[in-house]
């Protein structure tokens, strides 16, 4: 009989404690399905692919084709055109590399970054909203459990 969870899987395969394997299941879910409601918030006339190529930009400063496809785990051509849409939209400009004239960068521009700063808000404000209906122990653990996924995500093993 298969499981949804996975747990007997992890035990199985890691030797992990039953309990520990079960928590991580449910701690997978939880996390899956918060990001799914956030990405539901995120209503700016984006795609996922196309918000999240933004933020790389974004993030990046400047980069090419090439290493925006790779940040994002897509191929370069379906980068091009995730790419050629945002600049579409005015939300990225393409600009000829100074130091390498075949090659190009891509830029966001002031209406990329007050896209992303409106799909920021309202992801912040769905969240808020609900920490908001939290009592304030519920509030402290939260706050807890915040350090511990961002030690998590950080792989900070102290």
């Amino acid at each position: 009989m298969a499981t949804t969870t996975g747990t007997d899987e992890l035990t199985a395969t890691t030797g992990a404690d039953p309990d520990e394997a079960a928590l991580a299941a449910r701690l997978r879910l939880a996390v899956t399905r918060l990001h799914r409601r956030l990405r539901q918030q995120a209503d700016a006339g984006l795609t996922p692919s196309q918000a999240s190529a933004l933020a790389g930009v974004e993030q990046l400063g400047s980069p090419t084709l090439g290493a925006l496809a790779e940040r994002e785990a897509v191929r370069p051509p379906s980068m091009t055109r995730i790419v050629g849409a945002l600049e579409d939209m005015g939300h990225v400009t393409r600009v000829v590399d100074a130091s390498d004239r075949r090659s190009v960068r891509i830029t966001i521009t002031p209406s990329g970054e007050d896209v992303l700063r409106h799909i920021r808000s309202l992801k912040n404000a769905f969240l808020a909203e609900r920490v908001a209906a939290l009592d304030p122990t519920e509030r402290d653990a939260l706050g807890d459990l915040t350090a511990l996924l961002e030690r998590l995500v950080d792989g900070d093993d102290g």
